[in-house]
């Protein structure tokens, strides 16, 4: 084992069991969402993270106590916001003791796309999709696929999967597809890479 693999993995174990060096640790040992998910369960402070969940090291829960995820949880870079910012200028605007805070309970079997943002007082799924960009400021019901600003409705969850189930068999890679294990599998992927370039590019010399 090389210097730099030493280093990280001391930087790993430190940060797992401490907490501690979190920075240092997503910027020298690029976890990966499944790894860093598990870092959050144990020192992200949210109120529960449940089995199966992802979490890149972008995703930002401005108040993690107000947070509750359930199993198989998957998030892009987005930002969970509990409380209203607003609130410490209107006190002294308007001379008021006001409050505005809310819990994010995700429920389970949910994917958040990159740059969403969900406010407080939102509860979300099961079995939904919230779209890259989307801001949520209400109930995502189960099933339903949402986008916008404010997020709407946009799909359903059932309907997608078949759809890219037909899409997905008909790739010239599908059954590399069919055999893989979980969403990624590193020896595959290079094979994987070299037919989407092929399929992709070949108009433009794509080998």
């Amino acid at each position: 084992m090389g210097l730099m693999s030493l280093v990280r993995s001391k930087v790993r174990r430190m940060a797992m069991d401490s907490g501690r060096c979190r920075r240092l640790y997503v910027r020298l040992c690029q976890p990966m969402g499944s790894e860093y998910a598990e870092f959050v369960r144990r020192h992200g402070g949210l109120i529960s993270v449940g089995d199966h969940c992802s979490i890149l090291p972008g995703t930002k829960f401005t108040d993690p106590e107000l947070v509750r995820l359930g199993n198989n949880v998957h998030f892009s870079e987005c930002t969970l916001i509990g409380h209203d910012g607003s609130i410490a200028m209107l006190n002294r605007a308007y001379n008021v003791k006001l409050d505005s805070v809310g819990k994010i309970d995700i429920r389970d079997n949910v994917f958040i796309g990159y740059g969403a943002i969900i406010l407080p007082n939102v509860t979300i799924g099961p079995n939904a999709i919230v779209a890259s960009g989307a801001v949520v400021t209400r109930d995502v019901a189960e099933g339903d696929i949402v986008g916008g600003v404010p997020a709407k409705p946009i799909g359903r969850v059932d309907d997608l999967v078949k759809k890219l189930q037909a899409e997905t068999d008909a790739l010239p890679w599908a059954e590399l597809i069919r055999r893989r294990e979980g969403g990624f599998d590193a020896s595959m992927e290079p094979e994987l890479v070299r037919r989407r370039i092929k399929y992709f590019f070949s108009d433009r010399g794509g080998a």
